[in-house]
């Protein structure tokens, strides 16, 4: 008697169909904006925002990662097309889960750290692309009415996060209990 059956696993048995079958799943499942922004200070703890065009509030500055893009070089890209500087992302600082809101789905949201501006890169900044209508080192304490209420909590646990040498997950901007 033989056993015409095989009990290999789809990828060993049929290559072809198992990545028709990855393809298939990948089509159908959820995808999220992801955006990126850093964390930029000076030497007198003031942190870089910016005012973009298309909203009516400041932000951090970087923006939305395209398809199959890094988020950290997103960051990157996003600093140099706005604010023609080449900065490098460092460490991640934040990411904060953004709820659905308005005709937008969640989203997730990277911070790095951009560490702090030499002199020369502070003098190096301009608006690049027209994207921004202004750019600004803003005292800490003076941030938060610039800010969305979500923003402002985000910024404070990067400023957190790069204080304590440590990455934090957030919900809409706020720290989950259970993390430190």
């Amino acid at each position: 008697m033989t056993d015409n059956s095989d009990d290999r696993p789809l990828y060993e048995r049929d290559p072809v169909g198992w990545r028709a079958y990855l393809a298939e799943g990948n089509a159908r499942q959820a995808r999220k904006r992801v955006g990126a922004d850093v964390l930029i200070r000076d030497e007198r703890g003031r942190v870089l925002l910016v005012n973009p065009r298309y909203k009516p509030d400041w932000d951090l500055p970087g923006g939305m990662v395209e398809a199959n893009e890094r988020p950290d070089l997103a960051a990157e890209r996003e600093l140099h097309e706005e604010l023609g500087i080449r900065l490098r992302a460092g460490r991640l600082l934040v990411v904060d889960w953004v709820a659905p809101h308005g005709p937008w789905d969640d989203s997730l949201m990277f911070v790095f750290d951009g560490g702090v501006l030499r002199e020369e890169e502070k003098t190096a900044l301009r608006l690049a692309d027209g994207e921004l209508l202004a750019y600004h080192l803003t005292p800490l304490d003076e941030a938060e009415p610039l800010l969305r209420p979500y923003v402002w909590r985000r910024l404070g646990n990067a400023v957190a996060a790069a204080a304590l040498e440590t990455c934090r997950y957030l919900v809409d901007g706020e720290l989950l209990p259970t993390d430190t």
